[in-house]
């Protein structure tokens, strides 16, 4: 909104000051700084009403150490979040970019499903929430929305340099520049990390016009498998926070990289034109992520719920495929993968065993892994701690693959 007005008075008035809304990396702090405020601020507050309107986490009894003391906690805090994150975005972003307006309703809808969730829990007293068939309806819905944006949109482009024949091109000011062009193309393209030709067309699969089909049924995937991980890892205080914060910060540098044409050159990485613009988004998210973290870290004075976790998840998953680092984010959502894993290997692992020898056998004490290191009598915050040296160890290794091939 800022952007907008701001272009608005600079252009009837000549106001110097308001040039400063033309540069990302302003608008990016400015998005940082306000959901900072926000998610600090107004966060005590929203605690203070969710307590005294008894909006408390029903606690089912596992075995763990200070788990029943957490009983009452307030929950929903993921309002704050979402709170922290789209008042900035729609104060500082372009409104008009095909990008945001793409982050915006992603982040929206999976909070709206992980409200109802919350909602059904706290208020209708169904420790089950929200069916999960209606939680992955709701997902595919996001990642049908997501993929079709980012798919048929004109919008959505990408540019690559193209040699041309300098004899040819007389309008070039020098020999050096007309070595080559940049060309916009329709793309659907996306990078493959630790390869020198690092890039992998969805067109490769030889569908046709059908193509789109292909890369929406990998959109869902993507967007219900993240945000599913990011829910799993959401089981003690301030693990999922710290983790989405880590993720988003590198999120933040590949969008800045890729939407920008001087640094995507030098790099030899894909320039997508108005890509830039997340970084306004994910400047917002990873400061809602921070400031939240003041109130969720051990111990927690209030839980993010699936109000907060599916949205960060769904986030993450939804920025990742729009600046085509999906194939990346193995890597990038590693801590979200290892917690996923657990749990698959968990559960398959017990039933394989229950039906070949009659009595289920568990590899970990407990899934997701962070519960193993629990009932190993490791204390939470330490947990976290190391989860998140790891995430950040492979945020730097993400990093690297931009030179690393």
């Amino acid at each position: 909104m800022f952007y907008h007005l701001f272009e608005y008075i600079q252009e009837i008035t000549d106001l110097s000051g308001a040039g400063l809304f033309q540069y990302i990396s302003f608008r990016a702090g400015m998005a940082i700084i306000t959901s900072l405020i926000i998610s600090m601020l107004f966060g005590g507050k929203l605690i203070r009403l969710l307590r005294k309107k008894q909006v408390g986490e029903s606690i089912r009894d596992l075995g763990l150490d200070g788990q029943v003391e957490k009983a009452g906690t307030p929950t929903m805090g993921g309002l704050i979040i979402l709170g922290a994150i789209l008042i900035p975005t729609l104060l500082f972003a372009k409104l008009d970019n095909i990008y945001t307006i793409t982050m915006v309703i992603a982040t929206v809808w999976l909070g709206l499903i992980g409200f109802i969730d919350d909602y059904i829990k706290v208020f209708k007293k169904n420790k089950k929430g929200l069916a999960g068939r209606f939680k992955i309806v709701g997902q595919v819905g996001v990642g049908i929305i997501v993929g079709s944006l980012l798919y048929f949109s004109d919008s959505v482009v990408i540019k690559e340099k193209v040699v041309v024949d300098v004899e040819q091109i007389g309008e070039f000011s020098d020999k050096e520049s007309s070595q080559y062009k940049w060309v916009e193309s329709k793309s659907t393209k996306t990078t493959i990390p630790f390869f020198k030709n690092n890039e992998f067309d969805y067109s490769w699969f030889g569908l046709g016009k059908y193509t789109w089909i292909v890369f929406i049924l990998i959109v869902i995937i993507i967007v219900v498998n993240v945000s599913n991980g990011a829910n799993l890892t959401d089981g003690i205080d301030g693990l999922a926070t710290g983790t989405s914060a880590i993720i988003g910060t590198t999120l933040a540098i590949f969008a800045y990289l890729s939407g920008n044409a001087v640094f995507a050159d030098y790099l030899n990485i894909m320039y997508i034109p108005n890509s830039g613009e997340l970084v306004v988004f994910i400047g917002a998210f990873v400061g809602a992520c921070i400031g939240f973290l003041w109130y969720n870290s051990y111990p927690a004075k209030v839980f993010m719920g699936d109000t907060g976790s599916l949205a960060l998840g769904g986030i993450i998953a939804t920025f990742a495929i729009a600046i085509r680092k999906e194939l990346l984010i193995p890597v990038i959502c590693g801590i979200f993968l290892i917690e996923n894993v657990s749990v698959m290997i968990q559960v398959g692992y017990f039933k394989y065993t229950k039906r070949k020898y009659g009595e289920g056998k568990r590899v970990f004490l407990m899934a997701p892994l962070h519960h193993h290191y629990q009932k190993k009598q490791m204390h939470e915050s330490k947990i976290v701690a190391r989860f998140w040296i790891v995430g950040i160890l492979l945020a730097v290794l993400s990093i690297v693959t931009l030179k690393l091939r």
